[in-house]
């Protein structure tokens, strides 16, 4: 009993000290300009991230310069995402916010835009693939899909999880910090181009091909999260679709490129986003939301 007393009072004097310096804090980031706030949020993110990717690193027995193995990236980007709503939780403490200002309502309509944006997604990329099969510029490996069965519903969860955390960071969180100080288009221009270089912390030399298609990735899901009246729903399903049927058909290897094409149309390294195809479906996708918001 005695220890437990002591326990609970050096707790609570603890807290009482550092009590001044929190409010403080608080006190300059409610009156910084907001890019200090989002510096504040990446620099506290990474570096309670750091310390977990060094041990992870050496649990995994990871080596500098060899890429990623997918079965080694996981754990990685796993305990990153964990750690995003954490310190966003701590920033919204310091600076008497929430994640509805960021457009997360948990609610029924976020359900219904969260489903259509996954249909869209997942739409948008048949019709491109579709095309590239009529014109051979791929095939399909029918003797692939029984690796369907066992890889859809873990890759559906991954997706919805990386897709939720990146929206609530990127077009959440980052988008609406930075159109507090700067206009719409800028914050969007902004808040897209650093969504797509931070994809270069996990494989340089296969994402630097597809930092365009990755910024205008970040620029079509700020327009639906326009279209979407300030939510997150259809956003977090177009990216999740978007994932999950990428990651689906890399995973059971369902297609082949003929060659016949160059990468440029296709994709380098065979990622969509780094080709014409992968542009051709995001202003696709793009055109159907523009459209779409002229009727809401």
């Amino acid at each position: 009993m005695f220890a437990r007393s002591v326990s609970y009072l050096f707790l609570s004097v603890s807290i009482t000290s550092f009590e001044p310096s929190i409010n403080t804090l608080g006190s300059f980031l409610q009156n910084a300009p907001m890019v200090v706030v989002v510096m504040a949020f990446f620099i506290g993110w990474i570096g309670c991230w750091l310390p977990v990717a060094i041990v992870s690193a050496l649990a995994l027995n990871l080596q500098l310069g060899k890429p990623l193995q997918p079965e080694q990236k996981l754990p990685l980007l796993v305990s990153l995402y964990l750690l995003a709503p954490l310190i966003l939780c701590a920033v919204n403490w310091l600076t008497n916010t929430s994640f509805s200002d960021y457009g997360l309502r948990v609610n029924i309509s976020l359900l219904g835009s969260l489903v259509l944006g996954f249909v869209l997604g997942v739409l948008s990329l048949a019709v491109v693939f579709g095309g590239q099969f009529w014109l051979s510029w791929c095939s399909w490996q029918e003797s692939q899909t029984k690796e369907l069965q066992s890889i859809l519903l873990p890759i559906f969860l991954v997706a919805l999880f990386v897709g939720g955390i990146e929206e609530l960071v990127f077009r959440g969180f980052l988008f609406t910090q930075l159109a507090q100080d700067y206009p719409v288009w800028v914050a969007a221009v902004i808040s897209s181009l650093i969504f797509a270089l931070l994809h270069l912390v996990w494989e340089r030399r296969e994402t630097t091909p597809q930092l365009p298609g990755l910024w205008l990735m970040g620029m079509v899901l700020v327009l639906a999260r326009f279209v979407d009246r300030g939510n997150l729903g259809l956003a977090w399903g177009l990216h999740a679709g978007w994932v999950w049927a990428i990651a689906s058909l890399d995973t059971a290897e369902l297609i082949t490129y003929t060659g016949k094409v160059p990468e440029w149309l296709t994709g380098k390294n065979k990622k969509p986003l780094a080709g014409a195809a992968g542009i051709v479906c995001l202003l696709l996708t793009g055109l159907i939301l523009y459209f779409f918001s002229a009727y809401i």
